[in-house]
């Protein structure tokens, strides 16, 4: 790759500075034209990458978790300045849905320098007069985020089991709520649920596609509504997102994902949504408190990763 100028964005709390200037001197050579910001705790990234994009920057590459990627992606969103990712966090998921390597610095930045640029989707979400982009997905309830920190012993050793036992737990704590749901300007629908997941992209840790219909270059968002109640519908909520719409379809190749009546899937450009109780809401993994109403939209092709 041959550019006039790359920005890292690196977050402090994820990796040893000098690991990563040694790892971009090997990869890009000492010369190569890389300028450096450093996140914080008030900026987890966005602002170093606007300075990045103004200082004429053709690369940016966001070295940390799914909070920095989601950082440095939204202040990327529609321009021409391409996305790199050397993953640094506990889930990874933007990377792991690009095939990005997680294992190691060199190998990451390799990928920066030789992939061929792609286009991809940004979600975009609106609470609380405030709009921010997410990567990866935004929700209630039983989020990505209990499934991404899962102990990864587990994880190693039991694979999908994992997600089970940590679905189990999680199921056991949740309540049911009324939703009021407006589904691409359509009518607004009443429908109950207690958790809803909406998605760029689906797979998590271990191979596992929690939104098993959802591509980064579709142009629209994936939706998984939850509604199990007692115990019979957990089993059938787990046999779904384990079985239906995993292994299973991993063996039949499965074209479509398999809804039930407690797991439902659904494919939008956006959705408004309105709680008859404010819930705990989270964006790439991140809490942002209780919402009680929040819209969401995808921004077709909006990003250019490497």
């Amino acid at each position: 790759m041959s550019v006039s100028s790359i920005g890292i964005v690196w977050n402090p709390s994820k990796i040893d500075g000098d690991e990563v200037r040694a790892a971009v001197d090997e990869v890009f050579g000492v010369d190569a034209p890389v300028r450096w910001w450093e996140t914080s705790v008030d900026d987890p990234g966005r602002g170093m990458a606007e300075e990045a994009i103004a200082e004429g920057c053709e690369v940016v590459v966001a070295v940390g978790g799914d909070g920095t990627v989601r950082a440095v992606a939204e202040a990327l969103a529609g321009t021409e300045v391409a996305l790199g990712i050397v993953p640094q966090g506990t889930g990874n998921l933007l990377a792991r849905n690009l095939g990005v390597p997680l294992t190691g610095i060199p190998a990451a930045l390799e990928r920066v320098r030789d992939a061929t640029p792609q286009h991809i989707d940004l979600g975009w979400v609106e609470f609380d007069g405030a709009t921010r982009a997410f990567a990866v997905m935004v929700g209630f309830g039983i989020d990505a985020q209990m499934l991404v920190e899962t102990d990864d012993d587990l994880k190693d050793r039991a694979g999908w089991l994992a997600y089970v036992e940590a679905m189990g737990r999680a199921l056991a704590g949740t309540e049911m709520t009324d939703i009021t749901v407006t589904v691409d300007g359509g009518d607004p629908e009443e429908v109950r649920g207690h958790t809803m997941l909406i998605g760029n992209c689906g797979m998590l840790q271990g191979g596992l596609r929690l939104l098993p219909d959802a591509q980064l270059d579709d142009g629209l968002l994936d939706i998984l509504l939850i509604s199990s109640e007692g115990a019979l519908q957990w089993m059938n909520t787990l046999r779904s997102v384990v079985w239906d719409n995993g292994i299973r379809r991993l063996l039949t190749r499965g074209d479509e994902a398999v809804s039930t009546d407690s797991a439902q899937h659904l494919a939008v450009e956006k959705i408004s949504v309105t709680l008859a109780q404010p819930l705990v809401f989270e964006i790439d993994g991140e809490e942002m408190g209780e919402v009680s109403e929040f819209s969401v939209w995808v921004q077709a092709g909006a990003l250019t990763v490497r």
